[in-house]
């Protein structure tokens, strides 16, 4: 299975004492199709990239496949496995969590089946190293309707998702529900990752709400996003009724809170 694996311990010993500050973090659910060549993909690029999975007890085996590869780089890749499938928001904030308590600077967000172009990392963390920003979104919408091979009702469901959450929070984002993402540390250690209640794509909506309400920097980069090749959609109308219904309940509820940073947070 694994062709590469001579090089791959030979490119392993030679870079393990470096010291990455960014971990991409990669939920799976039955992605075995595709997780093995995203993760070579990721340590094939010229920048030092970490990476963290969260297997939601996969019955495909994805988890088989992420720790023989961990047997090779087992100073970059990380496995978190959980019991059952609990929800990408809940993936991610488990994730946010081991990034901040092994000090990463730059955590990324990452789909596992290759939407996300894993060349964009290096755009992504430019853009939040070079240009001062807090929050970097890789954005379908930013620069027209950046989306190959989805259908036309799903691109329309998404597009006007962004449009619909815009009017009602005010947020001055194009991509509301993107996905692709790099944050630095100080923002997910201000916001208080256990108050998020969203849990589907609503997650993704409320991140980018309270890091807006603090009054991080966020800026947005266009990507080119791909519907997957390989595996099966996670997607589903539940997602959608989520973050509509969620959306309202966390504006009325901004109207109550403090966004005030902790200046003790802030380095």
């Amino acid at each position: 299975m694994f062709y590469l694996s001579n090089m791959l311990f030979l490119h392993n010993l030679i870079n393990r004492n470096k010291v990455s500050n960014c971990i991409v973090i990669i939920p799976t659910y039955n992605e075995k199709e595709n997780i093995e060549k995203i993760i070579l993909k990721v340590f094939s690029l010229d920048e030092e990239f970490n990476i963290l999975i969260i297997d939601d007890n996969s019955p495909d085996g994805t988890a088989i496949i992420i720790k023989e590869l961990i047997s090779l780089y087992k100073d970059r890749l990380f496995l978190i496995e959980r019991k059952g499938k609990l929800g990408l928001g809940t993936a991610y904030l488990a994730g946010f969590k081991w990034a901040l308590d092994h000090q990463y600077e730059y955590i990324f967000e990452m789909d596992a089946d290759f939407s996300h172009d894993p060349n964009d990392l290096v755009r992504l963390k430019k853009a939040c190293h070079e240009q001062n920003a807090d929050l970097v979104i890789g954005s379908r919408y930013i620069s027209g309707i950046n989306v190959i091979n989805w259908p036309l009702k799903r691109v329309l469901m998404s597009y006007f998702a962004s449009v619909y959450v815009r009017k009602i929070t005010g947020m001055p984002i194009m991509d509301t529900t993107a996905g692709f993402k790099c944050y630095r540390h100080t923002v997910l250690e201000t916001i208080d990752l256990d108050k998020i209640r969203m849990k589907g794509y609503g997650f993704q909506i409320e991140m980018k709400f309270k890091s807006w309400k603090y009054g991080f920097k966020i800026l947005e980069i266009p990507i080119i996003f791909t519907d997957r090749r390989e595996g099966t959609s996670k997607m589903s109308g539940g997602i959608f009724g989520e973050a509509f219904k969620g959306v309202i309940k966390m504006k009325i509820g901004s109207y109550f809170k403090n966004y005030r940073r902790n200046p003790l947070k802030i380095q």
